[in-house]
């Protein structure tokens, strides 16, 4: 079992208390400067059950590339979703938490060798193909592993379209592959697709699930008697504002017609973006304000995460995010600004043009919806570091999730953050305030009792 650290925990708090209400807290006690989320482990609990409700015939593998947080891939190891690899570091960082290699689909059409290898070694045994010299390399070194072939069915709107790199053609090519499969003597179990990630066409749902039953057909009549797995893939919203409906709606007619519940096929997905993007919170500080040179009305914030940081998700996911004041403005005028993040780049820009109120150094930004892409891609670049992220869950969450594996006990703690952020800076630093004078927090978290505060959990 893994050991929590101090900035690893859960925090559990009351069910009332609001995440924006935690990052005031936090940032009045000037205790960090650096940004931060805050992860929401209840809206991630809360998005397993939608899936569930929405989608009940399709076995959710998580997409471990969208988001490796370790305390996420517990929280949904621990509902019993499966997960979707694409190396060996992601196959290692699920299997370390304990996770049955049968629960891991290592989704990648074009692996290195040196990866097959460890995934055999591993008893991975359910892979994609897409292509002739994937076959060859395992057969090579992989024979026994279940194969999937990856066809190519892209939506006319994505927000990242992927099958410029992956999937074959389920016309022209999949039948030769297929064939070359039979005659390697390698076993094909399933077909896999994947609309584009963060699709905004829920109809090419039904065409990837049609092309796939043609696939289906084909596969009998090569041979293949062991057909029994269909992934549908990815791109699920995951925003705040979205919703799973409409796909939801279109893929269960869709499965219900070309694959009926008593065909024998299971159905699995490769979410990502849908189970963690509305679950992580970033806070951002301001470091410096300057008027544009070329425009005295027009005001540039500097903040201090950038695109290569935690914002690469713009240049990357294509994600356009949204500033949101941390504290009350409504009485300071409204100016065209801009956000710009620490580096030295003049490609680290936030935000090109919004209206915000006028705000000062030291004030903070926060933003919402960026739980996908973001953390796993961050990098130190100029040397300013990574948001630290914490965790929070009510005490209702804590009651349902504190005995199922691979959580524990252990994974919680009801010290308050401001409590740990204090803890974590004495080690590094000599400045030991304390905060159990700040009558504000106690009646903010009335559950919590801060003379216990400085109290390490036990191990």
């Amino acid at each position: 079992m893994r050991i929590c650290g101090l900035e690893e925990q859960i925090h559990v708090i009351d069910n009332k208390v609001t995440v924006e209400e935690i990052i005031k807290d936090i940032v009045r006690t000037k205790e960090i400067s650096d940004p931060f989320y805050i992860f929401d482990v209840g809206d991630l609990v809360h998005k397993a059950r939608i899936w569930q409700q929405k989608l009940p015939r399709v076995k959710p593998f998580y997409a471990v590339k969208c988001n490796d947080n370790s305390l996420v891939l517990e929280t949904l190891a621990a509902f019993g979703t499966n997960f979707d690899c694409a190396s060996k570091a992601e196959i290692k960082k699920v299997l370390d938490l304990g996770v049955s290699p049968s629960r891991i689909i290592f989704a990648n059409p074009a692996k290195m060798t040196s990866h097959i290898k460890y995934a055999m070694s591993q008893c991975v045994d359910l892979t994609t193909f897409d292509n002739e010299l994937e076959l060859y390399k395992i057969k090579s070194i992989h024979p026994s592993c279940n194969l999937v072939i990856r066809i190519r069915c892209d939506a006319t709107e994505t927000q990242c379209p992927l099958g410029i790199k992956y999937g074959c053609d389920p016309l022209t090519e999949a039948p030769a592959l297929m064939s070359l499969a039979r005659d390697l003597g390698l076993s094909v179990v399933g077909v896999s697709f994947h609309v584009g990630s963060g699709c905004n066409e829920p109809v090419a749902f039904r065409r990837a699930i049609a092309a796939s039953a043609a696939i289906f057909r084909l596969a009998q009549q090569l041979g293949f008697m062991n057909m029994y797995l269909l992934n549908i893939g990815g791109g699920f919203p995951g925003n705040k504002s979205t919703s799973l409906d409409k796909i939801a709606d279109i893929v269960n007619d869709a499965l219900n017609e070309w694959f009926p519940p008593n065909n024998g096929v299971t159905i699995i997905a490769e979410p990502g973006r849908f189970f963690v993007a509305s679950a992580f919170t970033l806070s951002t500080k301001i470091h410096s304000i300057k008027k544009r040179s070329n425009d005295e009305n027009h005001v540039m914030y500097f903040i201090n995460d950038g695109v290569y940081g935690s914002f690469n998700s713009i240049l990357y996911d294509h994600s356009v995010v949204v500033p949101k004041p941390l504290n009350d403005y409504s009485m300071s005028p409204v100016c065209q600004s801009s956000i710009w993040g620490p580096t030295c780049d003049g490609l680290d820009q936030v935000v090109d043009l919004v209206n915000m109120p006028l705000m000062r150094m030291g004030d903070w930004i926060t933003f919402e919806d960026m739980g996908a892409y973001t953390i796993p891609v961050a990098s130190t670049f100029n040397g300013f570091p990574l948001p630290k992220v914490f965790a929070v869950a009510s005490r209702r969450i804590w009651q349902k999730l504190k005995n199922l594996m691979p959580i524990s006990e252990d994974h919680f703690t009801t010290v308050p953050i401001v409590a740990t952020i204090k803890m974590v800076r004495s080690v590094s630093s000599d400045d030991d305030e304390c905060y159990e004078n700040d009558l504000e927090f106690t009646q903010r978290y009335p559950c919590l009792h801060l003379k216990n505060s400085f109290s390490m959990p036990e191990a």
